[in-house]
C-alpha cells in the first residue's frame, strides 16, 4: 500500500533528525516518531481532499433548515494538526540543548512537509 510507504520514509527521516538522543529517549519516543510520521501523511492526504472538494459543505436539518458549515475533511484536519504540532513539539523538547543549538533548524527539520508531499512536488 502505498501510504504505508510514506509512513514508513517518514518514520525514517524523523529517526534521522532524532538519531543523536541517547537511547533510553530514543526508545521512549520512537511511538511519538511512529505517531508523528503517520498524522504527517493523513494530513497530507487530508489537505489535498479539502482543496479537491472545498472547506465547507451544505447541510440540512429537516425541511426548512439549510446551511453551509466546514466540512468533516477541515474538522478533521485542524483537530489532527494540533495533535501533530504537540506530538512535534514534544519531539523537540526531547532534544538536548546542546543538540538544539549544533543541528540549526532542527524545529523547522521536524516540521517540515512529509515526504508524502514531496511527492507531488509540493
Amino acid at each position: 500500500m502505498e501510504k504505508d510507504k510514506y509512513i514508513k520514509k517518514e518514520i525514517t527521516r524523523l529517526k534521522r533528525i532524532l538519531k543523536d538522543l541517547d537511547k533510553n529517549k530514543f526508545d521512549l519516543v520512537l511511538p511519538l516518531i511512529k505517531r508523528a510520521a503517520a498524522m504527517s501523511v493523513y494530513l497530507d492526504e487530508l489537505e489535498e481532499t479539502i482543496n479537491n472538494d472545498g472547506y465547507t459543505q451544505e447541510y440540512q436539518n429537516g425541511i426548512h433548515q439549510r446551511g453551509i458549515t466546514q466540512s468533516a475533511d477541515v474538522q478533521t484536519y485542524l483537530a489532527m494538526s494540533k495533535i501533530y504540532q504537540s506530538i512535534t513539539k514534544q519531539l523537540y523538547d526531547l532534544v538536548p540543548v546542546a543538540l538544539k543549538t549544533q543541528k540549526k533548524g532542527l524545529l523547522v527539520e521536524l516540521r517540515k512537509g512529509s515526504v508524502a508531499k514531496t511527492k507531488n512536488g509540493s
